[in-house]
């Protein structure tokens, strides 16, 4: 492959050396990977790379949602609570 190929990624090739921006991006973009791989349409050799972004992207999830919960523990004075919406949450709360 040729050194343009790989810095210009197509849309059958996800780039392995673009880091995720965020948590939705990275969720959209592993959405994108699944839908393409899961069609069969792919080679062989994209699907490889495609499997390779998908588990780096669901590694950044997996430690933004840990970094996430461990904030939720530190908010919560290091006690992991159920989170509920509502009026049921405040009726609870008065009893």
């Amino acid at each position: 492959m040729s050194k343009a190929g790989r810095n210009s990624p197509s849309k059958d090739s996800p780039a392995t050396e673009v880091p995720a921006r965020d948590f939705e991006s990275a969720m959209a973009e592993l959405e994108s990977i699944v839908a393409g791989m899961e069609s069969g349409d792919q080679s062989l050799e994209v699907s490889l790379r495609a499997y390779k972004r998908g588990m780096e992207l669901a590694a950044y999830c997996r430690k933004t949602l840990s970094e996430a919960e461990q904030q939720v523990k530190i908010l919560e004075d290091g006690v992991f609570k159920d989170f509920s919406l509502g009026d049921d949450a405040e009726d609870d709360t008065s009893r």
